[in-house]
């Protein structure tokens, strides 16, 4: 095949297929805070309860983790999360990205199809998808 052939068949199949760029997406789709603020030192977290059924974990660790990283006592009142102190929503979905990527997603194969195994005091990441395991630092898992 010579060279101006290959260039030939390469441009045609580019017009076919056009430019697409590939995304990485997740199929966790986290929906957006919904955060009000009482007074000048309370945040009420009006959907929190939806974030740990999204992500599969347990709402009092999640909430743990978030109380830890904030810095600031935080409690659950029914699908509520209240925290001492106003929290901005993009706090919270930076937060929520990082516990992703530290709690939820394979390290190997980056799926979200996760589940947390405790072994003596070991906290384990074990991917449903491909069967990794992988250990998980804290105790917010």
């Amino acid at each position: 095949m010579t060279k101006s052939t290959y260039e030939s068949l390469l441009k045609r199949l580019q017009s076919k297929t056009g430019n697409q760029t590939k995304k990485s997406t997740s199929r966790i789709e986290l929906p957006n805070p919904d955060v009000l603020w009482v007074g000048k030192n309370k945040t009420i977290f009006r959907n929190f309860g939806d974030f740990p059924k999204v992500l599969r974990r347990d709402p009092e660790k999640v909430l743990l983790y978030l109380a830890k990283e904030f810095g600031s006592a935080a409690y659950i009142a029914g699908e509520k999360g209240i925290f001492v102190g106003k929290k901005e929503p993009t706090e919270f979905i930076s937060l929520f990205e990082r516990y992703m990527k530290d709690y939820v997603m394979c390290p190997v194969c980056n799926s979200p199809d996760t589940k947390i195994e405790r072994v003596k005091r070991m906290g384990f990441l074990v991917c449903e998808a491909c069967g990794a395991k992988s250990s998980i630092k804290g105790i917010f898992a």
